[in-house]
């Protein structure tokens, strides 16, 4: 897998390969279109035993994870199994699959061995499981030509839902009591047919505690609403908590980007290890904006589908129609005097 191999990874680093592979990454993104932006979860709200990202592309979600879990603990016998036995993850492009590889190896991860398979994880069943999955699953439809996932995997709901497939695929490789996070759009939590049909499965045998509402565009192309689903194995969806950072929220790749910072709240409100101590910000007298929101059982069982919304910015307007009518005439008198004063000043000047 590795071309240069023999040669340590400080050594590679001097010699510019770390920015050459780092240009291939960026041009390769640009081109195509199996490759997604890589945002960063809030990974403190993860701990790591062994990581999977089963559509890894470049290995940005495993680079992040590697990054925040060495800092934990400086034992040798915990950093190298970080290094070569904790993170695995596989894409279904060659090209990406090295690039994938050459990241991570430039980083000391999997030096002896790419943790990076090359195949198509909806197709090539596996008895491997995670204690942890996070991942960003392709928009979109199958490439032309591919295989049919049913017929591989029989298993599964019927569906060519892209999102719903890795979903269901995401749900046979998690161990019991694993924890996943995963990139999913407001499709999956609201289409009927075989998408309700594997929410439904998804309330049932996991326990979908956590949904972070993203702003438009970050994940995705623009116009395409995303969410971060959190959820575990082994026991079945009860209470729902919620994080509203869409609704009067917008961000752009110019001039306001989205950084780790603008999700800070999100992560003190999550309670990582400590979720039973979980407190809304949302107050239906004193805070009906508050962005943070538990769902009870019996509120989640009465809806149809798991788009939540409840934050209104929306100003009432409770004037008479007579004072709009008056504030109209008002500003319409404002012009016809601004007009009038414009073509005194012109004069005779011909325009």
């Amino acid at each position: 897998m590795y071309a240069q191999a023999a040669i340590k990874p400080n050594t590679l680093l001097r010699n510019g390969a770390y920015g050459i592979v780092m240009r291939g990454v960026q041009k390769c993104t640009r081109g195509c279109s199996s490759l997604r932006g890589r945002k960063r979860l809030p990974l403190c709200c993860i701990k790591l035993d062994t990581a999977t990202d089963p559509c890894c592309g470049t290995g940005g979600f495993l680079l992040a994870a590697y990054e925040h879990m060495r800092k934990q603990s400086k034992d040798v016998e915990k950093q190298k199994f970080l290094k070569n036995n904790a993170l695995y993850g596989a894409d279904n492009t060659s090209l990406v699959v090295t690039l994938a590889s050459m990241n991570l190896y430039l980083h000391d991860i999997g030096v002896n061995k790419s943790p990076i398979a090359y195949k198509d994880s909806l197709i090539e069943t596996t008895d491997d499981l995670y204690q942890v999955v996070m991942t960003n699953p392709p928009f979109g439809t199958r490439p032309q030509g591919s295989v049919e996932v049913s017929a591989n995997r029989p298993e599964f709901i019927k569906t060519t839902d892209n999102q719903v497939n890795f979903l269901q695929h995401i749900m046979s490789i998690i161990k019991t009591g694993g924890r996943v996070g995963v990139v999913l759009p407001d499709s999956v939590l609201t289409d009927a047919g075989a998408t309700a049909k594997v929410r439904e499965k998804l309330m049932k045998d996991y326990n979908l505690h956590t949904i972070l509402r993203l702003p438009t565009g970050i994940f995705y192309a623009n116009g395409v609403k995303t969410n971060v689903l959190f959820f575990e194995k082994g026991e079945p969806t009860k209470d729902i908590w919620v994080y509203d950072y869409r609704t009067g929220v917008k961000h752009t790749m110019a001039t306001k980007p989205m950084t780790r910072d603008h999700l800070q709240e999100f992560v003190d409100c999550y309670c990582s290890g400590h979720l039973q101590d979980r407190t809304e910000t949302y107050d239906a007298e004193t805070n009906p904006n508050g962005r943070w929101k538990k769902f009870t059982e019996a509120d989640v069982k009465a809806r149809e589908d798991l788009n939540f919304k409840w934050i209104d910015f929306t100003e009432e307007d409770d004037r008479s129609v007579g004072e709009i009518l008056d504030e109209m005439q008002e500003e319409a008198d404002g012009i016809s005097a601004a007009v009038a004063q414009l073509k005194e000043l012109l004069g005779g000047i011909e325009l």
